[in-house]
């Protein structure tokens, strides 16, 4: 019998995954699974004990991104060779929906214990599974309040971006590869690992999570008029990577740095200011496929 712990954050999402939590115990219960919930806390400190008391064959994370990143990191760093599922239950699933991990057929999967092994960045002693950003427009996420992302999901994020849209202005970004160096005025960057990025579905359209490389995507200094031209692009699911005013590159480390202070974002999470030294670790995470 497969023994899973199922970690779930249940204020995610317009705390939905509470109501599902009967229902998603009996579909891996169903499929001979043992089922152990750990019900997350903001500062999560026993977690790491009971999954050593557990003893589990993998880790379900149940939630948004950010609970994917916090047992993404948590595997990592305490080197448990376990592999980790993902229920995407957050305002923000970015990469179970790249992964198209949403089906009936996933939770056979995890029973069966079908995995693979996939790609994770790196910046510091952080781990990231999707992205890392910074940038005018990333400081959107931590500005918006809680309780407006529980009441209306990603509808908070876009209503909070286009009244602060007149504010935005450029910085000057550096960004080194292995290759070449660039320096723009730039509205943010985005390093990802997949191409759902923000809820947007072809953000980097060549992205791979097993190819050994990152994707980069500056947003160039352009007029308001491009600058939503390039959004309503992304909306509609569409390829900017040739646009004029984006730069898009793949690399296996990026060093990145701003004339001025600036926070960077990873995974939906604050992370550390820049200069950051962001790294591809090739094939290094398991996960329930």
């Amino acid at each position: 019998m497969k023994k899973l712990v199922l970690v779930y954050n249940p204020v995610s999402g317009k705390a939905v995954f509470k109501k599902r939590l009967d229902e998603i115990i009996f579909k891996l219960q169903s499929r001979g699974c043992m089922v152990i919930p750990y019900r997350t806390t903001p500062e999560n400190e026993n977690l790491l004990d009971f999954v050593k008391i557990a003893a589990p064959d993998g880790i379900i994370a149940a939630g948004g991104d950010g609970t994917v990143h916090e047992i993404v990191n948590l595997i990592m760093k305490e080197q448990l060779n376990i592999p980790m599922g993902i229920i995407g239950t957050g305002t923000s699933n970015d990469f179970a929906t790249f992964l198209k991990l949403d089906t009936e057929e996933y939770f056979d999967r995890i029973a069966a214990g079908k995995t693979k092994k996939i790609d994770l960045g790196k910046v510091q002693d952080k781990y990231f599974i999707n992205v890392v950003s910074a940038g005018m427009v990333t400081s959107i996420a931590h500005e918006v309040d809680t309780r407006l992302k529980n009441a209306f999901g990603k509808l908070a994020y876009y209503v909070h971006g286009l009244k602060t849209l007149p504010s935005f202005r450029a910085l000057d970004i550096t960004v080194r590869t292995e290759k070449e160096v660039f320096h723009e005025k730039a509205f943010l960057f985005l390093v990802v690992n997949s191409s759902v990025v923000a809820s947007f579905k072809n953000a980097a359209v060549q992205a791979s999570v097993q190819d050994g490389v990152m994707d980069l995507l500056i947003m160039k200094q352009c007029n308001m008029k491009d600058l939503m031209v390039v959004t309503t692009e992304l909306l509609a699911g569409k390829d900017i990577s040739q646009r004029k005013e984006v730069i898009y590159r793949q690399a296996a480390s990026f060093d990145v740095e701003c004339s001025e202070p600036l926070t960077s974002d990873i995974d939906g999470e604050m992370g550390p200011e820049l200069p950051l030294r962001i790294e591809t670790v090739p094939q290094c995470f398991e996960i329930f496929y």
